[in-house]
């Protein structure tokens, strides 16, 4: 395979010097650090150094482009530019003005949404503007209706006390954690868990795979006011049709949150009934991810929540960082281009490849396999917990994250699962001959490791592996490298 290099720019100038010119940068500005603070010079630079020398197989890391990364570096986060577009509570936001509209354009044509809101901070920003803007919809916006105001400092003290009962007393109903959920659909130590009346809808016990009837059975008795589809760590692909159809018959509003697989709908690779924008009322993601941009958050909405959504701030948020919406900005109109759609379609491809790899060494998977780019591992036929697996792992140049697997025996710290993802790789160029290598070596690590008895983190690593693996390794990052021909 051919690196998809994430030092290639479609908008350069023909005959550019691309490398050569991000690299002129990056040198300019850490020296510019290093004036100041050069411990943090040596910690950005030993950054690149310890990516480029390890596989990342976080799902929820990528490679950001250079023209996204050194976009966040300017003077835009100078700017206070609390509202929105043409409606700020501070003076001179003309040019954040710009750069949100170009940002929220991006979004919109990217994913075919009719409304998009760019300045969340981050994935769990997104979901609390969502929520809110929901319950703001569906709950304050016809309180304030029947009481014949406008605003609620319209309302008396009696009336407003009673729209906050209510408000406070809504019912949302998400995946699990231990099924691949995420935090903000409903745990109960998240604040999404202390929002809502909360329940949850797990997987099937015998396959892993959801089940929609039984989603169905709880949604009719439960009826909440938000159903929330979309996942964290769950390998296999969602049917939003038919979550809609169980959102509009209990009258819900179903909300969608993609930020692992926004870059698998931005490449079109999830179409159709497995694509959330045409079916749901409100979508929100992440921007780096699968996206591959900044770090950083959006929303995605129908009409009639569009209204609610654009005061996320101040009703959730506090001010923009402009210069993340720029870079936003930058990583959707790099991922309109072509080259995203065949970029996109190699990460679910080397899923798959490294889950086959997995399952033809003997390794046991979360649901038997993988329809997008994650890879969910027990690894208690290894003897060991998702913690002691994740460090011996890393101790041989091998970056995941520990995961709950349905049903975990281990909770949520220290889990018996591990969970894989395809994108940071697929951007440096792997392939699936690469990803069946690296499935090799992951089992290698944890058919050597040997746990501690008296500890789920204790463990022992035979002798060697670490540096076994480490020269494998090394042999796939040399061949494809990271940021090719930057130099610092």
């Amino acid at each position: 395979m051919t690196a998809d290099s994430t030092l290639s720019s479609p908008a350069a100038t023909p005959g550019t010097d691309y490398a050569a010119t991000a690299s002129e940068a990056y040198r300019a500005a850490l020296q510019v650090i290093e004036s100041v603070e050069p411990r943090i010079a040596a910690a950005t630079r030993k950054e690149l150094a310890d990516q480029r020398d390890s596989l990342k197989l976080i799902a929820s890391e990528n490679y950001a482009s250079p023209a996204v990364l050194l976009t966040m570096g300017s003077w835009l986060s100078d700017k206070y530019a609390e509202g929105t577009v043409g409606h700020r509570f501070y003076a001179g936001c003309q040019n954040v003005d710009e750069v949100e509209s170009i940002a929220a354009e991006h979004a919109r044509e990217l994913f075919g949404a009719p409304y998009a809101y760019v300045q969340p901070h981050s994935g769990i920003d997104a979901n609390l503007v969502a929520f809110w803007a929901i319950l703001a919809t569906k709950i304050e916006a016809p309180a304030l209706h029947d009481a014949g105001v406008k605003n609620v400092n319209d309302l008396s003290e009696a009336e407003w006390e009673r729209l906050r009962a209510r408000l406070g007393s809504q019912r949302l109903m998400g995946m699990s954690l231990d099924a691949g959920g995420h935090l903000t659909h409903g745990f109960r130590p998240n604040i999404s868990g202390k929002m809502f009346h909360q329940r949850s809808y797990g997987t099937d016990p015998a396959t892993g795979l959801l089940d929609y009837d039984a989603v169905r059975a709880a949604a009719r008795e439960f009826k909440p006011l938000i159903l929330v589809a979309g996942y964290s760590a769950y390998p296999r692909r969602v049917n939003f049709a038919t979550m809609r159809e169980i959102a509009d018959e209990v009258g819900a509003t179903l909300m969608v949150d993609m930020a692992h697989f926004a870059g698998l709908v931005a490449g079109k690779v999830l179409t159709g009934d497995e694509d959330p924008v045409p079916h749901a009322h409100v979508v929100t993601s992440t921007t780096h991810k699968s996206l591959r941009g900044p770090r950083g958050g959006l929303v995605l909405a129908t009409a009639e929540y569009s209204d609610a959504v654009d005061k996320g701030c101040p009703m959730v948020l506090g001010g923009p960082l402009s210069h993340v919406m720029a870079a936003k900005a930058v990583a959707f109109a790099e991922a309109r281009q072509p080259s995203f759609r065949a970029y996109a379609q190699r990460v679910a491809d080397n899923a798959k490849a490294f889950a086959e790899g997995l399952l033809r060494r003997g390794a046991t998977l979360v649901t038997g396999g993988t329809d997008n780019h994650i890879v969910l591992l027990d690894v208690q036929s290894f003897g060991l917990t998702g913690r002691q697996a994740e460090s011996a792992l890393l101790d041989s140049g091998i970056v995941t994250n520990r995961n709950s697997i349905p049903s975990d025996p281990n909770g949520a710290w220290y889990t018996s699962g591990i969970r894989f993802g395809t994108p940071a790789l697929t951007t440096r160029g792997f392939g699936p001959i690469e990803f069946d290598r690296v499935a090799e070596l992951v089992v290698h690590v944890l058919s050597n490791t040997q746990a501690d008895g008296t500890s789920k983190a204790k463990y022992t690593l035979a002798d060697n592996t670490a540096d076994f693996v480490r020269a494998a390794s090394a042999e796939l990052l040399d061949a494809n490298p990271l940021y090719p021909g930057l130099t610092l």
